[in-house]
């Protein structure tokens, strides 16, 4: 079996290099036409130049923004297909000191650009009739949350909200919507203790990373959004797959995971009573787990 994208046009953002670059390059390769989108005009121009693809400088987050990737897309290639919504930024630091631009910076970026980029392809998809493709990109800590990420941690968890929610509104029209939550070597992974010697040193990542950590290139993560985007996935939508080394995984959906009942509701005495030998024993553990070599 082999994905064939021949005949289907994409706009990836966030393309000029990294996980962007890869997810253009697989799309081109299999087939696809791609308008590579990024902030960086140089950037943008060289990966197009590389996928034989078109550029579309532009950060993402307003409307203009988006109509304009996806004017882009129909007049070079006359119709659109496939959106990815990779672009984002990292402005980290921890709660108390994060000021309100280093946080609007990063949700605008992620999630507002998700949600401006996703209206405006939907719109052209379901005026062409012919369903489409949505794939956002995620993270691990929207998923379990990360020290010092507050804006890019509560961005990615929306993103994942925006699939599930969307996979309901557009499924009518044949379009799907999934969140791909990738695990790679990139310039926001690089300055990670553990993973930094194995990104600097050029060689191929051991099998710990690769298998253990679920951690890889960015061409590791690239095969999932192909899939995403062919005809095989047509029934895959409302979903969060982790993809990152050698490790294909999906993330659960938030869920009740126990209950507790009392007659004429609960009190605070009444909660207090029961937590530790009831609701207590089903808490969460949070963050991204340390790497264990």
């Amino acid at each position: 079996m082999s994905i064939d994208l021949t005949g289907k046009v994409a706009i990836v953002t966030g393309a000029g290099r990294g996980l962007g670059l890869a997810y253009a390059s697989e799309l081109a390769a299999k087939g696809a036409s791609v308008v590579v989108n990024d902030a960086d005009g140089d950037a943008a121009v060289a990966a197009a130049k590389l996928v034989g693809g078109v550029a579309e400088v532009a950060s993402v987050g307003t409307a203009e923004a988006a109509e304009k990737l996806v004017y882009r897309a129909v007049s070079e290639f006359g119709r659109l297909d496939i959106m990815v919504t990779n672009a984002g930024i990292l402005r980290d630091r921890v709660l108390w000191k994060m000021t309100d631009d280093e946080f609007d910076e990063v949700v605008t970026t992620h999630l507002r650009g998700t949600f401006t980029c996703g209206r405006a392809a939907v719109a052209l998809l379901r005026e062409q009739g012919e369903g489409g493709r949505l794939i956002l990109v995620g993270s691990p800590a929207g998923q379990r949350g990360n020290f010092g990420q507050t804006n890019y941690a509560a961005a990615k968890a929306g993103i994942a909200a925006l699939a599930r929610t969307w996979s309901m509104e557009c499924a009518r029209a044949a379009i799907t919507v999934n969140a791909v939550i990738p695990v790679a070597a990139t310039a926001m992974t690089a300055t990670i203790p553990a993973f930094a010697p194995h990104i600097e040193s050029g060689e191929p990542f051991p099998e710990w990373l690769r298998k253990g950590e679920g951690f890889g290139t960015p061409a590791d993560a690239a095969g999932l959004v192909a899939f995403l985007a062919s005809e095989d996935a047509a029934a895959v939508t409302g979903q969060c797959i982790g993809i990152g080394g050698d490790r294909l995984s999906i993330w659960s959906h938030p869920a009740e995971i126990a209950a507790a009942y009392r007659d004429g509701g609960w009190t605070a005495d009444a909660i207090a009573g029961i937590w530790s030998a009831g609701l207590g024993r089903f808490v969460q553990s949070v963050g991204i787990p340390g790497p264990v070599q």
